[in-house]
């Protein structure tokens, strides 16, 4: 284990580790209370997703290379085309999103973070999938984060001036300020207040039992995508949650050309 946030200890790392890459296995031989088979089934679903994310995650805080990482993200979004599958049968609504963004704090948050996972660790390949869930389910066009994550990926996202929470919206003024001094500022000014306000996140504080707890890191993945892509100067961000050797493995790499952007109010 190299950690790579200070509250990760090494005994909580390798067990929560091997707990969370058993968790595939242990629901296919045990049960779980449900009030139908097909709500058991996609419940089971879910959980596998969450643990597959959750491991990706923990691997990273505790120091795994970025191409083991890169390959994990096969599983995850598999993971999420069968719970949506499952999801669908159970609630008997095709294409149903797998992710309620406008739930905050937990779903939109988990979902922006995929996404850039998809970024920073090259895994461009599996955007149109992931998006796909959610366009499905009504989410095209919906928030001015979520599209300009993608548009340098995907054909025909839309720029739009409207997002769900406003815990993201220094780093989305960050994006559209034509001032890189200030840009730099609304980077900084998103990292400092990003744990504080997901104080209601199944996770918060989740490090204060980390032998026992369910912590598998604290990161804002999507403020270092929006630096890689749209080039921001990240040298002022000194707070933890920023994924800084994510960022630095991803401008190995040239990041796509983003389409012009339209101004925000």
């Amino acid at each position: 284990m190299n950690r790579r946030q200070v509250f990760l200890s090494h005994k909580h790392y390798h067990q929560y580790l091997e707990s969370l890459a058993g968790e595939e296995a242990h629901w296919q031989t045990h049960s779980m209370m449900a009030d139908s088979p097909l709500q058991e089934a996609s419940l089971k679903a879910w959980q596998v997703q969450q643990a597959r994310l959750h491991h990706l995650i923990l691997s990273y805080t505790g120091g795994a290379p970025m191409e083991e990482l890169a390959q994990a993200l096969d599983g995850v979004i598999e993971s999420y085309e069968d719970y949506q599958r499952k999801l669908e049968l159970y609630e008997e609504r095709p294409g149903i999103a797998p992710i309620t963004i406008d739930h905050y704090p937990h779903d939109y948050e988990e979902y922006v973070q995929v996404i850039s996972l998809c970024i920073l660790l090259q895994r461009s390949d599996l955007l149109p999938r992931l998006a796909l869930l959610q366009d499905r389910a009504g989410y095209h066009a919906d928030d001015t984060l979520v599209e300009d994550l993608l548009k340098a990926y995907l054909p025909d996202r839309e720029d739009i001036d409207e997002w769900y929470h406003p815990v993201y919206t220094p780093l989305i003024r960050a994006i559209y300020t034509e001032d890189p001094n200030e840009a730099r500022e609304l980077l900084v000014e998103y990292c400092n207040q990003w744990y504080m306000a997901f104080e209601h996140a199944s996770w918060h504080d989740s490090h204060l039992d980390a032998d026992d707890g369910c912590y598998f890191g604290y990161w804002a993945f999507e403020a270092a995508a929006i630096a890689y892509l749209y080039g921001l100067d990240d040298s002022a961000v000194r707070h933890m949650i920023f994924p800084r050797e994510m960022l630095e493995y991803a401008r190995r790499f040239t990041p796509p050309p983003i389409p012009e952007l339209a101004p925000q109010d």
